[in-house]
């Protein structure tokens, strides 16, 4: 029987089956003398065990679309990737690192902004005009007052899609207005550091509906891809492509070129500063940790 791990504990992997049941199973030995870990969203072959419980051992793992490595997931269709327009405040640092992580892997990503009920227009504004002329969908929610929420789920419907972002911005929340049943544990903001307990455990995936899956992952607080090489981040950067014809060298990494299409887009503000300034540091970064 074919089916999908949607949870693995302790050795222990939860697959949904083609049947519509979950059922616990153990990894053959094989996996492990080839050194495959099955990870969370794996398309698996099962041979059924027994019906009470309801137990299997996984035979064999399909070919993986993609693979994350935080959180270790795959076959992940999209991803929705969430921050708070305030309480606390977005970190467009750690929001741009997310996005040139999922754009090394080729995985699609809507931004959705939560607490749209704490924030004005103005703000609004602002994080639209960032982020869609850099070639993303943008989505603004608000789990409290269910606005957006309809708008999530036909997002969602026929796909896998990773939920991820910092603690505190209501993922949890926005999983249990999507999927009651799942009753994710959701924890309060610490008024001293402005952000939440880590409440997510461990990665799991919740099937809303025959054939769509959503991945509520734990809190992350520094991502970045670090096999990347300088020269390549620009790539990320979706922004950057359309001025590159106007730079003077081929190969230029926008940089300390004078001549540079890039550089004269962001002073014209057809790019904005926030992103560009993150580029310089995430280049700076990975030129630091290629010397060492």
């Amino acid at each position: 029987m074919t089916g999908k791990i949607v949870k693995g504990i302790a050795g222990f992997y939860y697959v949904y089956g083609e049947d519509g049941i979950l059922y616990e199973c153990k990894a053959k030995g094989i996996f492990r003398n080839k050194k495959i870990k099955p990870l969370v969203g794996d398309n698996v072959e099962i041979t059924v065990l027994g019906k009470d419980p309801w137990e299997g051992n996984i035979e064999q793992i399909k070919e993986r679309n993609n693979t994350l490595i935080r959180p270790a997931v795959a076959n992940i269709d999209q991803a929705l990737v969430l921050f708070a327009m305030a309480d606390p405040e977005p970190n467009l640092n750690l929001l741009d690192r997310f996005l040139v992580m999922m754009e090394r892997v080729h995985i699609p990503v809507t931004i959705g902004f939560n607490k749209t009920d704490l924030c004005d227009e103005k703000s609004l504004k602002r994080y639209r005009e960032i982020y869609e002329p850099a070639g993303y969908s943008v989505m603004f929610l608000s789990a409290y007052t269910q606005k957006g929420i309809d708008q999530v789920r036909t997002f969602l419907h026929g796909k896998t899609t990773a939920l991820a972002g910092p603690s505190g911005v209501g993922k949890s929340s926005l999983m249990n207005r999507i999927l009651p049943e799942a009753q994710m544990e959701t924890g309060s903001i610490s008024e001293k550091i402005k952000r939440g307990r880590h409440t997510t455990r461990h990665s799991e995936l919740f099937c809303t509906e025959p054939g769509t899956y959503l991945m509520d992952t734990p809190g992350f607080s520094s991502v970045f891809v670090e096999e990347i090489e300088p020269e390549e981040l620009k790539e990320c950067f979706k922004e950057f492509g359309p001025f590159e014809s106007q730079c003077r060298f081929l190969g230029c990494v926008h940089i300390g070129e004078t001549i540079c299409g890039v550089k004269t887009a962001v002073r014209e503000g057809k790019i904005q500063d926030s992103r560009y300034e993150n580029y310089r540091l995430f280049y700076q970064e990975l030129k630091n940790k290629r010397r060492y």
